[in-house]
């Protein structure tokens, strides 16, 4: 059984990737705190109790199914709502994560050098706007075995889908955002 010293541990390690996750899905940062919030209240309520190492499998059905519940939701507000209020924007600075003011305790952040880290961030600055091009399901299964480095078995069982669409939508994940960065002028091995 997880204690609470553990679970707090995870959700801590989580938080930065959980968001970012939601943000890719939903593209409005408060809503996608919002989300991570409920999806670690959620966890802590209901599965707090099981083993640490069931926390993450746990935490990220529980995310992914938050995200998917948000985005039902929104469809069918969206059909009741105006097209007026459709046009005006959601916030100011859309630039601004709150998740980067965060501070780096394990000084992860401060190992390359000045040139290095300045291209390593413009080079992920690119990701992130490929990886909201692509398709949910895509973007999904992506960001769950190559972020979440979640083997095709757990994320199918996150997707709730087959190992075999896991592979494709992988599959065809990688293959739009090569053609992407390429035409960024970046070019990946």
């Amino acid at each position: 059984m997880a204690s609470h010293d553990e679970l707090s541990e995870f959700l801590a390690e989580t938080e930065r990737r959980a968001y970012k996750q939601a943000f890719f899905a939903i593209r409005d940062e408060h809503v996608a705190l919002d989300l991570v919030q409920d999806s670690m209240l959620k966890l802590a309520e209901k599965y707090g109790s099981k083993p640490a190492n069931e926390l993450p499998m746990l935490f990220q059905r529980i995310l992914q199914n938050t995200i998917r519940d948000h985005c039902r939701r929104q469809k069918v507000r969206s059909r009741w709502t105006s097209l007026m209020s459709s046009l005006i924007p959601h916030h100011e600075e859309a630039d601004y994560e709150p998740l980067d003011s965060l501070q780096d305790e394990d000084n992860n952040s401060q190992g390359l050098a000045p040139d290095a880290s300045f291209e390593q961030s413009q080079l992920i600055a690119l990701i992130e706007e490929a990886l909201i091009l692509l398709p949910a399901r895509q973007r999904e299964a992506f960001l769950l075995r190559y972020w979440e480095d979640m083997d095709t078995a757990e994320t199918a069982t996150i997707m709730g889908c087959s190992e075999g669409s896991v592979k494709t939508h992988c599959s065809r994940a990688t293959h739009s955002l090569a053609v992407i960065m390429r035409k960024k002028g970046v070019y990946m091995p």
